[in-house]
């Protein structure tokens, strides 16, 4: 019935409101304050808008927005894991599973079993367009470390070679886009902000 139906698409469209008091590791340039999964999921948005003629091969920006708009939705269960906890990583993916069948299941069927698909897309980083919505999530949590002088790196002691190994893969989906970023990357290591080694 349509009344159902819409009825749990509020369900779900309330639901992710959620997201917004989800904060992440990285901080917020200007205030310092950690940003939350919401601002994270927008900026890379708008990143992937500006930056979309990067892509390595032709890519749908549409179906690359929808991967990124929902794709941080399963934190409001299992919560961000930071980049570089490698504790946290060993069951990541199991916890984000569980969030993502209760969190879509909110949904009509139709549109979960679509929702769950982009989101499997995004994890498995097997098409063009998951390939270069992954170097936008990845770039973006740089970007705001490089432009808050690398305090979160310090704090959790990342290293160069670290940054690197987790983020080089941004390469696979827009290879000029991440060597823009290892060159910001290079700076804020002669910067002093992130240890060479």
């Amino acid at each position: 019935m349509p009344t159902e139906r819409i009825a749990r698409q509020f369900a779900f469209i309330i639901e992710a409101d959620r997201l917004k008091e989800v904060f992440r590791q990285t901080l917020l340039t200007r205030s310092r304050r950690p940003e939350n999964d919401a601002e994270h999921s927008w900026h890379i948005c708008l990143m992937t808008l500006v930056l979309a003629e990067h892509s390595n091969t032709p890519i749908n920006v549409l179906r690359v927005l929808k991967m990124l708009v929902i794709h941080d939705l399963v934190e409001i269960d299992a919560g961000d894991t930071y980049a570089y906890d490698t504790v946290g990583m060993a069951d990541q993916h199991e916890r984000e599973c569980r969030a993502a069948e209760r969190i879509f299941g909110l949904l009509p069927a139709d549109q979960a079993d679509d929702f769950r698909a982009a989101w499997d897309e995004f994890e498995a980083r097997k098409t063009p367009e998951a390939r270069f919505a992954a170097a936008m999530d990845r770039v973006h949590p740089m970007l705001l470390n490089i432009l808050t002088q690398g305090q979160k790196w310090r704090e959790h002691g990342v290293t160069l070679p670290k940054v690197i190994a987790r983020n080089q893969h941004a390469a696979d989906g827009a290879a000029a886009v991440w060597e823009h970023a290892l060159r910001l990357v290079n700076q804020a290591v002669a910067d002093g902000y992130l240890p060479a080694k």
